[in-house]
């Protein structure tokens, strides 16, 4: 439109200086005419990026039709705006306070599209601006109404939940716009310096009191290993002393059965020689064993008289 409007303005100076200058009317006339038909030429072509749509307006009115990337030919009286349909990536920082009043400065990445449709309607209606129109607002709102719901302690915990309620109430509500939310991340959660200060200072005394609790743990654990190695240890040798004995007491009554077989043995034998031996046989034990002395003395079979027999020695000549 604007190479139409200066195509417009080169043909009517040429025609005033061809009118004022008689002598330079030719060459006027050539060199404004050249120009000209350039600006109008120009004023014919429409380029829309590669990524982009092209919305077509007359006279800023958006028409029906949009034109594709590439070289496009229009009316001279029409414009082409671009809108880019590629997926796009916002920052957002915004400050919020939690559940329990802590204020909270929170990093957001949004990711988002729109399509060629979308494109001219969104411009028909808000314009090339629709993200700072119809996106961040409506991204801070939501973000501070769920950052509302849960204390500051249990944010950082919470990130992808966050990201994820936050990303559920923006979508609904700029798709009525057709514009296509792609992903909200919770980049970065920051808090004051004196909240920082009192969780770091809560997180050393957790840890010392976990060290602590861990240490008496471990020692309460040594003590009952040692209850334990000191019961087994009694048990070992109470078994021991049970072995021991009882092989005391095996021995001792092989020990007797060994003397109680050889008296067996002996008894045996003792009565086997008493029933070989003979009357006859002790008799010529008896006469061998004899010395050729005749007893001296007899007992009465009815008195209680000893009678002296004499001596059985011949005496001296």
């Amino acid at each position: 439109m604007v190479w139409f409007i200066l195509a417009i303005v080169a043909v009517v100076i040429t025609v005033i200086i061809a009118i004022c200058l008689e002598d330079y009317r030719l060459r006027t006339c050539l060199i404004g005419g050249g120009v000209a038909i350039v600006l109008f030429v120009i004023s014919c072509i429409g380029i829309v990026p590669t990524g982009f749509t092209g919305i077509l307006t007359t006279f800023g009115r958006v028409e029906d039709r949009t034109i594709s990337a590439g070289f496009n030919f229009i009316a001279p009286w029409q414009s082409v705006v671009t809108m880019d349909n590629r997926t796009q990536k916002a920052s957002i920082e915004v400050l919020a306070f939690s559940s329990d009043t802590q204020e909270v400065k929170l990093q957001l990445s949004v990711n988002y599209s729109i399509n060629e449709q979308a494109a001219r309607d969104l411009y028909g209606t808000v314009g090339t601006n629709y993200y700072n129109t119809v996106m961040l607002p409506r991204i801070t709102e939501h973000t501070k109404g769920v950052i509302s719901k849960y204390s500051a302690e249990t944010l950082v915990a919470n990130r992808d939940v966050l990201s994820t309620q936050i990303f559920g109430k923006v979508v609904k509500e700029i798709g009525v716009y057709k514009i296509t939310l792609v992903s909200v991340s919770l980049e970065d959660i920051d808090f004051t310096d004196a909240y920082t200060n009192a969780v770091e200072e809560k997180q050393v005394n957790t840890q010392k009191k976990l060290s602590e609790e861990i240490k008496q743990a471990q020692l309460t654990m040594e003590a009952k290993e040692q209850k334990e190695r000191t019961v087994i240890q009694a048990q070992a040798d109470a078994e021991k002393a049970k072995i021991s004995a009882a092989a005391d007491l095996e021995v001792q009554k092989l020990k007797a059965d060994a003397e109680l077989y050889a008296r067996q043995k002996e008894a045996e034998g003792n009565l086997a020689v008493a029933q070989s031996l003979s009357s006859e046989l002790i008799d010529y034990y008896r006469i061998n064993k004899w010395d050729g002395k005749l007893p001296t003395t007899t007992l009465g079979e009815s008195s209680g008289f000893m009678i002296s027999l004499g001596s059985t020695e011949k005496s001296p000549e």
